[in-house]
């Protein structure tokens, strides 16, 4: 089992911004920005490429509303998407409140953001999906 399935599974604690059958979105704890959301399919499938058709055009769609929050949230001309996947074996889309293209720059050092910083976070993308 992935971290990313344990997550989903409720056995490691997330920031939960939205979830239905097929996906789960939460807060990057180590965020590159503030507003940092992961989406991941409910399947175990290491590569994003690797999951069906099915999978892929509906991980879009439930991305959409929460990208469109992230933008209400927070400061930034839009929100960015980057598929990376080499940290966790686990399909996984980044959406990221950005301002130019070196917001998505994974070579940067990440956020370190206390419990009730993320919580907030939570809160605000949250509010903004209703």
């Amino acid at each position: 089992m992935t971290i990313f399935s344990k997550i989903i599974a409720g056995e490691i604690p997330s920031y939960k911004i939205a979830e239905n059958e097929l996906f789960y979105a939460f807060l990057d704890i180590f965020p590159l920005r503030e507003g940092h959301v992961l989406v991941v399919p409910k399947t175990e499938t290491d590569k994003f490429f690797d999951l069906g058709e099915e999978y892929l055009s509906s991980l879009l769609l439930f991305a959409k509303p929460i990208a469109k929050a992230i933008e209400k949230s927070f400061d930034c001309n839009r929100c960015g998407i980057s598929v990376i996947g080499l940290e966790v074996p686990h399909a996984h889309l980044h959406l990221i409140p950005i301002n130019e293209a070196n917001d998505l720059n994974f070579a940067q050092p990440k956020l370190k953001l206390e419990a009730a910083e993320l919580k907030a976070i939570q809160e605000k993308i949250v509010a903004a999906l209703a």
